[in-house]
């Protein structure tokens, strides 16, 4: 039901990312269901945009409407997808012809029903120095040169005529967006650290940007020392009218980080949303415990394989189940097996349904090295599953009280995390389902009407503050306007033009 203070304002609503993977993880999830609850909770329509060169985004659109991750008012728009349904208008000025790649081996080639749809070809350093596009009937779309003096990308017409040329792939992706919101007021949510990059630089009055951050923005945690992988769009904060973290420690944290190197932004925190699934009507399993992660190094996916094996010593019963695929998952595998666990420690792979099993699980773990505020957190509280999770920035100590609705150890300290493991299953039965059921209670602060709420306030905020800057600005720029005015005339006399 919609309710009157969680309605969002009237306008265009994008949420851009730079693309959708088949495995999606968490960034994506909590992406798409906000973007749910923005149509369901808050009634209005969003557009999810990408930037990348997959080639099946409307089968992709299919699976994920079968799954129920895209409803009714959203819908997957993709710059290429778009580029090749309705081109450019042709511009006055003459555009050379690029000459297209001569297929190699070594080429990266996406295709859809057999038709090769980009072709990318990458240098020495691994990074891309020529990408041809294509339309499903062959014909060249695009050609984009990393090395071209000027006009990088050129998009041409069916016949093969160049018809329009931008100098970089930002400059584009700003055409795109201006052609998207078509000077109507938009709200513009970034998820993506990649597809920020371009949206830093991009100012326009009817358009609102805010860019979120899922993750910490700390190197190794230390007080102002930004990622360097974030350090480029967060130095541009400010160009941004929002930038959204995901707990208050964190917006405390960033402020400070900001105002040490002289960066001046608006930051506010918005957690994710949980999604309460109905009780399976299963039997809990008390000692089965679950992780739902991506295998990379940052989940730190051992730590969870040494911790059980430590409470299995005390207690044999322990077991858990590992949800997740990635690029550390055959050293995972390895340490399950030099650990005599494989029937203890079972690696389920990705499952699209994962959050199911904190249903029936008793207890679930995070081992993670950094995290901004994970959904697998709320998620394993909202089912009444009883997290033990490192101390780490952000998140657990944000969510959990620890005794109270989940447990919360020492980071890198694998023994404590067994001991709570071992400590769980020897409580009393009524002090277990009171844990549940205050872990279910946190939980219910983080519902999908609660965050859309939210949402609806600073964004009807940000485009008050917006107005405002503009309006304070709104004399400096008349002022100079009419200046480059009486330049130009005094100009034009003295040199008879």
């Amino acid at each position: 039901m919609m309710r009157a203070d969680s309605r969002l304002p009237h306008g265009r609503h994008f949420a851009l990312t730079w693309g959708i993977s088949d495995h999606y993880g968490g960034m994506t999830n909590a992406m798409l269901r906000r973007s749910r609850s923005f149509r369901r909770i808050g009634g209005v329509d969003v557009d999810i945009l990408t930037l990348d060169d997959r080639p099946d985004y409307p089968e992709l659109d299919a699976r994920l409407r079968a799954a129920g991750e895209l409803i009714d008012g959203l819908r997957i728009r993709n710059i290429w997808d778009e580029l090749r349904q309705r081109p450019p208008r042709a511009k006055d000025t003459e555009i050379d012809p690029v000459e297209p790649l001569v297929p190699n081996d070594d080429d990266v080639v996406s295709e859809r029903d057999g038709v090769v749809l980009s072709r990318r070809r990458s240098g020495a350093d691994g990074g891309p120095t020529a990408v041809d596009r294509f339309r499903p009937d062959g014909s060249l779309l695009a050609t984009e040169r990393a090395d071209a003096p000027s006009r990088r990308i050129v998009v041409y017409a069916e016949d093969g005529t160049p018809i329009r040329a931008w100098k970089s792939s930002w400059t584009l992706y700003r055409w795109w967006f201006d052609r998207l919101t078509a000077g109507k007021t938009s709200y513009m949510l970034v998820d993506s650290k990649t597809a920020a990059r371009c949206v830093a630089g991009y100012r326009r009055e009817n358009v609102t940007t805010v860019h979120i951050v899922h993750a910490s923005h700390r190197l190794g945690g230390r007080a102002g020392t930004l990622r360097s992988s974030r350090a480029p769009v967060l130095r541009r904060a400010g160009d941004f009218d929002d930038i959204v973290v995901l707990t208050a420690r964190q917006r405390a944290d960033l402020v400070d980080d900001l105002a040490a190197v002289d960066v001046a932004a608006r930051i506010r925190a918005i957690p994710n949303e949980a999604e309460f699934l109905p009780p399976s009507g299963r039997p809990r399993a008390d000692s089965s415990g679950v992780v739902v992660a991506s295998l990379e190094t940052r989940k730190r996916l051992k730590h969870a394989v040494d911790a059980v094996a430590k409470a299995r010593a005390t207690d044999s019963r322990i077991s858990l189940d590992v949800f997740g695929d990635g690029p550390k998952e055959s050293e995972i595998r390895r340490r399950v097996e030099a650990l005599g666990l494989d029937e203890h420690v079972r690696l389920r792979g990705f499952d699209p349904d994962a959050r199911t099993a904190f249903q029936r699980a008793g207890f679930s773990l995070l081992t993670s090295t950094s995290e901004g505020l994970p959904l697998v957190l709320i998620e394993s509280m909202a089912a009444g599953c009883i997290p033990i999770a490192y101390d780490i920035r952000y998140g657990p100590a944000d969510m959990i009280r620890d005794g109270v609705d989940g447990f919360i150890v020492p980071e890198r300290d694998t023994e404590m995390m067994a001991q709570r493991i071992v400590e769980l299953q020897s409580m009393p039965a009524a002090r277990v389902e009171a844990m549940r059921r205050r872990a279910m209670a946190r939980a219910a602060e983080f519902s999908d009407v609660a965050v859309t709420r939210q949402w609806a306030r600073e964004l009807r905020s940000a485009f008050d503050a917006k107005r405002i800057e503009s309006a304070r600005e709104q004399p400096v720029r008349v002022r100079l306007r009419r200046r480059a005015g009486v330049l130009r005339r005094r100009v034009q006399w003295l040199t008879g033009r």
